[in-house]
């Protein structure tokens, strides 16, 4: 299903392609988001539940929203989901292989939601993240993304998880 590149083949930003998801693509955005997630820094508690993704729930994400997805000859390799909720475009399963990282394509897939936010009249963009992988707050804040409130997952007294906006202009 997906293209590894060695380390001496570094694709640039210009040789993937770049297209809306559908629900023929389930299945392989479901294995890129548990192989993506699968490669955290650390493990998180509770686990993720982008490791239980299946082509089934994810063909369900997309009909209910969208998602975006980049290819590289011919293959997946990155991956976002999106729904709207009121004004806000729900932004989740942020997903890029590992071989395929430090590319730009994060930056590229947030500029998709920004697009289809902007389609659908929404007026900002909200995600959530891990509090124990600050790497991936950072990266959105990066992004223009500001850190909103504070949850927890259902059983944990303590937060777990950073709800970060984007507001649109």
């Amino acid at each position: 299903m997906t293209f590894e590149p060695t380390t001496a083949e570094r694709p640039a930003l210009s040789d993937f392609a770049w297209r809306t998801l559908g629900a023929a693509d389930a299945r392989d955005a479901a294995e890129v988001i548990r192989a993506a997630f699968s490669a955290q820094s650390r493990a998180t508690r509770p686990p993720s539940s982008a490791l239980r993704e299946t082509a089934d729930s994810i063909a369900a994400k997309i009909a209910a929203g969208g998602g975006a997805g980049a290819f590289h000859g011919g293959s997946l390799v990155a991956v976002v989901l999106w729904q709207l909720d009121g004004d806000a475009l729900h932004v989740g399963r942020v997903s890029v292989l590992p071989p395929f990282r430090g590319r730009g394509l994060t930056r590229r897939l947030i500029a998709a939601c920004e697009a289809a936010a902007r389609e659908r009249g929404a007026q900002r963009i909200r995600l959530r993240v891990r509090l124990a992988l600050p790497e991936n707050e950072r990266l959105f804040e990066r992004f223009g993304f500001v850190r909103r409130s504070l949850e927890a997952h259902e059983g944990f007294d303590a937060p777990t998880t950073a709800v970060m906006e984007k507001r649109l202009s």
